[in-house]
């Protein structure tokens, strides 16, 4: 196990567990990494992990392992069990030869009584978001690329990269009350990338309507569909936007959004620029931070962390692939524990590993969290 090192923001901490799963040695698919896992409670009580495994050349499948506990319930490993899903169809795959499944979220949606899994899709035109789903969570389905309908500036986001896709688990009121199926997600639009925005200044203007995380709201799919398949997203509405110091070049989804007695908790990420490096060059920090939803319109923010409760502090985290990384993926309340307010956090850590760290509900949410704000300079 790692040092403990613990992360505030407000009343949330985020305490770290270990690391739980790093490449394996002579395995050939994880030669470049294992990191950003979803997590998952199978049919069976079970928590399975589903993580990026990285070949050389940066191609990557999504694995399946479940996660070991030792006596007190904490998370110590995992037993390996094989892939869930490798590049196969054509959004997947590149003409060079490249190609990849990575980064997924899983989420049980109840109207579908299925698993789905969000995914980013390594495409010929660049990074997608695509669907797949299962019945047992061992046996996944494709659904394809999720269809986005244009937003009301025309600007089309199923022709730009997308990443950090998650659902809800539940239909959530749209903004004119009627439930539906919902996804988180963050079109990259262009200019708008971390290593675009750094070179701006420290005070800059926010482009509101593209650097930020959306919330899309679906239509009915198709009657009498056995598989479930999603129709089309076609109600889009900006969630959140960077306004605080450690998340000033990009902010970006992370843990799928799961229903507390405070709200909708989201765990997701923001970049900044690292301070006080004495070589040259610009160098990235990702960070971890705190956002909780209005249960009865989770498109109102009541709380949002002004620091982030993980950064990235151990020698795991600080080097690997990418340094300087922490970035959350997946979450597990501890139901199992008896304890519905303890959740367990997993976090790829420098694009190398896997870490685990502990968030245990405030009582009540912290005053002066912050919101975005139309006029924000960041």
């Amino acid at each position: 196990m790692d040092s403990v090192v613990t992360g505030t923001a407000g009343a949330f901490v985020l305490r770290r567990l270990g690391t739980i799963m790093e490449p394996e040695p002579g395995n050939p698919n994880e030669v470049e990494g294992v990191l950003n896992p979803a997590a998952a409670r199978g049919p069976d009580g079970n928590l399975y992990l589903f993580p990026r495994l990285v070949a050389a050349g940066n191609y990557s499948r999504i694995g399946i392992a479940r996660i070991q506990f030792n006596g007190d319930g904490d998370p110590i490993g995992v037993e390996r069990l094989g892939i869930a899903l490798e590049p196969e169809a054509e959004y997947e795959l590149r003409p060079d030869g490249r190609g990849g499944c990575e980064d997924a979220r899983v989420t049980f949606v109840e109207p579908l009584g299925s698993y789905v899994m969000t995914y980013t899709a390594f495409s010929p035109e660049g990074p997608r978001i695509a669907l797949a789903i299962s019945k047992d969570i061992f046996h996944w389905q494709r659904l394809g690329l999720v269809d986005f309908a244009n937003y009301h500036d025309s600007r089309d986001p199923g022709g730009r990269d997308d990443k950090d896709a998650s659902l809800f688990p539940v239909a959530i009121p749209n903004p004119s009350g009627r439930p539906e199926l919902a996804i988180l997600h963050r079109p990259l639009f262009p200019g708008t990338r971390p290593e675009e925005t750094a070179e701006h200044p420290a005070t800059r203007n926010v482009d509101l309507n593209r650097e930020s995380i959306w919330i899309s709201y679906c239509e009915k799919g198709p009657a009498g569909d056995p598989l479930g398949r999603f129709g089309r997203f076609a109600s889009h509405h900006r969630l959140a936007s960077p306004v605080s110091p450690w998340e000033r070049l990009k902010i970006g989804g992370g843990t799928p959004p799961i229903l507390t007695r405070l709200g909708w908790l989201i765990v997701y990420h923001g970049v900044s620029e690292e301070d006080g490096r004495a070589d040259a060059g610009r160098h990235l920090c990702y960070s971890a931070g705190a956002m909780v939803l209005s249960s009865e319109h989770p498109q109102v923010i009541r709380y949002r962390s002004t620091q982030p409760v993980l950064t990235p502090e151990l020698p795991q985290e600080r080097s690997g692939t990418i340094a300087n990384v922490v970035f959350p993926t997946g979450i597990d309340q501890r139901d199992d524990l008896g304890m519905p307010d303890r959740f367990d956090v997993y976090y790829g850590m420098a694009d190398d590993r896997i870490g685990a760290a502990r968030l245990d509900l405030p009582e009540a949410l912290p005053h002066g969290g912050l919101a975005h704000s139309p006029g924000a300079k960041v």
